[in-house]
């Protein structure tokens, strides 16, 4: 058995159906956070109209998961962690952050292994937003 070639290897993102299986984390993600009660602290963390953040989010994991780096991409960008410094993002709103992902990318056909990696690069990443105690 030989090893796969470059254009066999499927990224996370062509692995969770492309653009399209991304455009779908993000809307699952959105839905759950603005309808599950017990995500109202991340919730708030937003304002009123979530167009801006749902087409962030879609823009960055799309580069992030391995796909077009669209946020990167864009005139302008700014540092993703820049973007959150002017939010109160504490460890609750991490918790929620991380336990809306995990339910929103728990209903996507995916490999437990990859859905782990994906969760713990996530995990980490999330963590570094906290700015608050």
């Amino acid at each position: 058995m030989g090893s796969l070639t470059p254009q066999e290897v499927k990224t996370p993102y062509d692995r969770l159906g492309g653009d399209d299986g991304v455009r779908s984390l993000v809307a699952r993600f959105y839905h759950l956070m603005d309808s599950e009660p017990h995500f109202a602290v991340l919730r708030a963390v937003h304002g009123p109209d979530l167009s801006k953040p749902r087409q962030a989010l879609y823009e960055f994991l799309s580069g992030w998961l391995g796909g077009p780096p669209l946020y990167f991409e864009k005139p302008g960008h700014r540092c993703i962690m820049s973007t959150h410094a002017r939010l109160k993002i504490g460890p609750e709103e991490v918790r929620q952050w991380l336990s809306c992902m995990r339910q929103a990318l728990g209903e996507f056909p995916l490999e437990q292994e990859l859905r782990q990696k994906i969760m713990a690069a996530l995990a980490n990443f999330a963590g570094r937003m906290r700015n608050q105690d």
